[in-house]
């Protein structure tokens, strides 16, 4: 039997067991906020420990983690060493998630299977890549072949937040420095590029007043509607800047939450709100926020006793094209041709992850996982998240070969030319 034919049968043998080592991950909540995800991380690592790994449990300390915004994260590395002379392979999903929220007919922590797809929060982004990369690795190992460099699985617990104390906690204290990353994806698609986000937080500071006398206030939200008049005034402007990578189009800008007021009979004193741009691969993050903040602050310019802070959430920057992913690209449409029967695009996404991280300590990063073929099919982030099982199985196998390609010895299975 060839290698290849070893590691997809193994798979086969092993799906249910794959199957419901998901059900697991899916059955612990990780919302995020409130972001408490450090018991998550201890029942994987102790789930991983029944395949005989050893998962490093690296905690971020309690006050960085509170003055974030979250509760706890434990990021966790599970290290494969093979034998010396090859390259260290990543493989990250994230744990964290946003959460349920209302219109579901599945419980979304049940991991129900129904019509061949499984149900719940993170079914499709990402936990179901926890069982992707584990049942991968497994089936790599299991196929008895020699093998050189290593994989390292990285289970992180930031990506909602932005991922800096996540897979960036894992590089900036130097715990990991992998030659490639593969990180949560869809099988039908390679994500090579994504998109920069800032993400503001805006508090307009009025003065309260009682609602039968409203000039004794200084009203916030009608400042505040200055500033989204503003906003939104810029979109027109945003659709006309376009973006030359493949799947991304064009700037976008929202606000996605407002809070203010205190009750229906006084003027509101304060109006909070929080903002999203999204910045194709060729802005400059840097300019833009000044751009978005001066936009801000010349919307409310001159109204009397009106006070703005601008406090920044998130500026993460795009990810591009590393020297060696084209590595990783090749390989993925090789096996996904070969796994799938089709051939498997590789291109940008107007999304943003926490795999930028690895591109900004120039580590060759693209994404790939299980799912389908765009992210409204799977209910991302939305109720009834589904992943179809087909698609987890195609995914493992296609990820099982590329690490073949990559780790396996000379002359001792498939080989893309890396030895």
């Amino acid at each position: 039997m060839q290698t290849q034919e070893k590691l997809t049968s193994w798979i086969d043998a092993h799906f249910d067991e794959e199957v419901a080592f998901l059900q697991r991950v899916i059955a612990i909540a990780t919302d995020t906020p409130p972001g408490n995800n450090a018991p998550h991380a201890d029942a994987v690592a102790e789930m991983v420990a029944g395949f005989g790994w050893s998962a490093e449990k690296h905690a971020v300390p309690a006050q960085v983690v509170h003055d974030y915004g979250m509760e706890s994260i434990t990021n966790l590395i599970v290290r494969r060493p093979y034998q010396a002379g090859g390259p260290t392979i990543a493989l990250n999903a994230h744990g964290d998630v946003v959460p349920p929220g209302e219109g579901w007919t599945k419980p979304p922590y049940g991991g129900v299977i129904e019509d061949g797809f499984i149900y719940g929060r993170a079914a499709a982004v990402s936990k179901c890549d926890f069982a992707t990369y584990i049942f991968a690795v497994r089936a790599l190992e299991a196929a008895g072949v020699p093998l050189k460099g290593g994989v390292e699985l990285h289970f992180t617990y930031d990506e909602e937040f932005g991922g800096l104390l996540g897979p960036g906690w894992l590089l900036e204290q130097k715990l990991t420095r992998p030659d490639f990353v593969i990180a949560a994806g869809f099988s039908y698609n390679i994500v090579t590029a994504h998109n920069a986000c800032l993400q503001l937080e805006v508090t307009v500071h009025g003065k309260s007043g009682h609602g039968a006398m409203p000039e004794t206030g200084v009203d916030a939200l009608q400042a505040a509607t200055r500033i989204l008049n503003a906003i939104y005034g810029q979109l027109p402007e945003l659709k006309k800047i376009k973006s030359n990578v493949a799947g991304i189009d064009s700037p976008t800008m929202l606000v996605g939450r407002i809070d203010g007021g205190t009750n229906t009979n006084v003027v509101p004193g304060k109006v909070v709100l929080k903002m999203d741009r999204r910045m194709i691969p060729e802005e400059d993050p840097v300019a833009v926020e000044a751009q978005v903040r001066a936009l801000i602050e010349d919307a409310v310019r001159g109204v009397p006793a009106i006070r703005v802070e601008i406090r920044r959430l998130l500026l993460s920057r795009a990810l591009r094209p590393l020297p060696g992913s084209e590595k990783l690209v090749a390989s993925l449409q090789k096996n996904g041709r070969q796994v799938m029967g089709e051939e498997i695009t590789a291109q940008g996404t107007p999304l943003y992850a926490d795999a930028r991280l690895y591109g900004e300590h120039g580590i060759p990063a693209v994404l790939y996982g299980a799912g389908p073929r765009t992210v409204p099919e799977s209910n991302a982030k939305k109720a009834d998240e589904k992943l179809a099982l087909d698609d987890l199985r195609k995914a493992t196998k296609v990820v099982a070969l590329t690490l073949l390609d990559f780790l396996a010895v000379q002359g001792k299975g498939s080989s893309t030319g890396l030895d």
